[in-house]
């Protein structure tokens, strides 16, 4: 019996294997209480380690902070809570909010609980895999875990596919959004578009108002909007004493404040990214100088 013909169909088989993607798969999901979708895997990749502020650290933002760990503790409690929308200012601690509330949250007595074992598991999502979102939720609706689905920097140049169906899994559809799982989100945008594109949709339309909310309807499905706004010489400062005394870093106040301006002039901007980065590069030059 000739075996070639069967040779190249096994081969054929294995090639379309490895084409189509794996069906989603919640294996490893008690492992972390961090992970990154990959959808062409059709898995969540653990995250041993979230990088991130501790939520206390973060100054200026004291409303947002405030609104957003009581959402988040709602939801660890299994009370309603909303999905979130984080806009505004660059660099003003937006993502290092998200992070910090999750890893406040899942603390125990002050300290972080074992991997697994924490009460919300974060899942980021890329911006280009969000038309795979309803396979995730799909996946998640069936484990006893509590998810927050966060995409870091969301925007949008037109409205397309993905657009349309992250508009879709914020209604959650006929099926409605899972129970455990809530969509927090930021961007430097309130409508999550250029405010060009908005208006020149306006200016084109024939019903100029019914184009305007075709376009900020997307935001509207958040049910929480926290901004986030440039934060004037006192408060940059603020946040630059917070991180030195931290790290207990040997330098007046008077020294301290006057490096931490003229950073920021160099930089061109004040905010909590920049401050951070102000005191990364302090820290290390004071201890050089040891």
């Amino acid at each position: 019996m000739d075996t070639a013909p069967l040779s190249v169909l096994e081969r054929i088989a294995s090639a379309l294997e490895r084409l189509s993607p794996p069906p989603p798969s919640l294996e490893g999901v008690d492992k972390a209480d961090a992970f990154v979708w990959l959808p062409e895997r059709g898995r969540l990749l653990p995250v041993p380690h979230v990088a991130h502020v501790a939520a206390t650290l973060l100054q200026g933002v004291d409303s947002q902070r405030q609104t957003l760990l009581e959402n988040t503790e709602h939801f660890a409690r299994g009370l309603p809570a909303n999905n979130a929308m984080l806009w505004g200012a660059r660099g003003m601690g937006k993502s290092s909010l998200v992070k910090g509330a999750h890893a406040l949250i899942n603390q125990v007595d002050g300290k972080p609980c074992a991997p697994g074992q924490g009460r919300i598991a974060l899942v980021e999502i890329q911006r280009e895999d969000l038309a795979t979102l309803p396979d995730l939720l799909a996946m998640l609706r069936e484990s006893p875990r509590r998810f927050i689905i966060f995409c870091d920097d969301l925007s949008f140049e037109k409205e397309d596919r993905d657009y349309k169906a992250l508009k879709s899994v914020l209604d959650g559809g006929i099926a409605g959004r899972p129970e455990n799982v809530l969509f927090y989100a930021t961007s430097n945008r309130r409508h999550l578009m250029p405010r060009e594109m908005i208006e020149n949709e306006r200016a084109s339309a024939i019903n100029p108002s019914e184009a305007t909310e075709e376009k900020v309807s997307l935001s509207d499905r958040f049910g929480l909007w926290l901004g986030f706004h440039p934060c004037p010489q006192d408060v940059f400062l603020d946040m630059v004493r917070t991180y030195a005394t931290e790290r207990s870093l040997p330098i007046s106040d008077e020294d301290l404040a006057a490096r931490a301006n003229e950073w920021a002039i160099t930089r061109g901007s004040r905010s909590g990214r920049v401050a951070f980065q102000f005191i990364e590069d302090l820290t290390a030059e004071l201890a050089s100088s040891r």
